[in-house]
């Protein structure tokens, strides 16, 4: 089946509150996983290319492992752009033909964001693409320093409610990317910290009352970095340390019945792989045949990304809504 458009893919996963998993590609073995038990979980799927990977795979080489991914398969498939920086490289990737565009601009200044998005916005509808964009800051929720007597002040590195309604409202994005204590990596959280659920609850609340209707949002480093990944990768000579922790599925589960319908997934399934490769290469130490020890490794990303489809997400089944 073609390449779908996320605008189609959110509409029916917030109908059906479950939550659309956002995988990164960097490789075809990654593809390979996730494709396969998107598949047979019936599961629809967005693959999601960063600038890392585009530099690393070079982008004529993900092109056509992603057409070949969508030849062989029936499941409905978008392709994103994750953590665009520039218009330039949104344009590009849009003009290559992905369904959908990540800007980011959450460094700059609220005007600047607004503008970098507008301008990505105006060029993305009119090639039938969809733009996702993102306020505040993914520092992990014990950096913040917006919370002053319990209210939400701006100025933070969280996203305030008001602003997100504004800046939906100004730029025109299709989607928002929110910083409510999530982070990239493996190292989000210390102790019992968690995502501040109720400030997601409040901005999905401002948006409807907004007029904006059942606004989808979009969690970012959402890996929940399981331990036992984490352990096994030490056991076979790894080094993460034992202060690894991700956003548990629970707040994850929350998340997605508030309205995060698009949940990004990257550092579970590099954990994932890491952890089955490490294992061949200390137990086999003989073994030099690339075939040997990332056949396994693909198969960990798969379960885990079965694992994800079914229990976290919820979205298996949902492939042909």
């Amino acid at each position: 089946m073609p390449l779908t458009h996320t605008r189609d893919l959110f509409a029916k996963a917030l109908k059906g509150k479950y939550a659309l998993g956002a995988f990164n590609v960097n490789n075809m073995e990654l593809l390979q996983a996730i494709i396969e038990a998107c598949e047979e979980e019936k599961a629809p799927v967005m693959l999601q290319i960063s600038k890392g990977a585009r530099d690393y795979a070079h982008p004529v080489y993900l092109k056509g492992l992603i057409d070949s991914a969508v030849k062989l398969s029936t499941i409905p498939i978008a392709v994103h752009l994750d953590h665009g920086d520039s218009f330039e490289l949104c344009k590009q990737c849009i003009d290559e033909g992905f369904t959908s565009v990540m800007i980011d601009a959450s460094h700059d200044p609220f005007d600047k964001n607004v503008e970098v998005c507008a301008k990505v916005v105006e060029y993305a509808h009119k090639h039938n693409c969809v733009v996702e964009g993102e306020l505040g800051m993914l520092v992990g929720a014990q950096h913040d320093d917006g919370e002053e007597g319990g209210s939400y002040s701006k100025g933070g590195a969280y996203t305030h409610p008001d602003e997100a309604v504004q800046f939906v409202k100004q730029s025109g994005v299709d989607s928002l990317a929110v910083a409510i204590g999530n982070s990239h990596g493996a190292y989000k959280f210390k102790g019992e910290q968690h995502l501040d659920l109720e400030r997601l609850k409040a901005i999905k609340k401002a948006l409807l009352e907004a007029g904006m209707g059942d606004y989808p949002l979009v969690l970012h480093g959402a890996s929940s970095v399981p331990k036992e990944l984490a352990q096994k990768i030490n056991k076979y000579g790894g080094d993460l340390g034992e202060e690894t922790a991700g956003v548990s599925e629970a707040d994850i589960e929350v998340a997605r019945r508030v309205g995060c319908t698009k949940v990004n997934i990257d550092t579970d399934l590099r954990l994932a792989m890491t952890a089955a490769i490490r294992e061949v290469l200390v137990t086999k130490p003989k073994e030099f045949d690339p075939r040997k020890y990332l056949a396994p490794a693909r198969k960990a990303v798969k379960e885990l990304v079965r694992h994800k489809l079914r229990n976290v997400l919820c979205c298996a089944g949902h492939a042909f809504d």
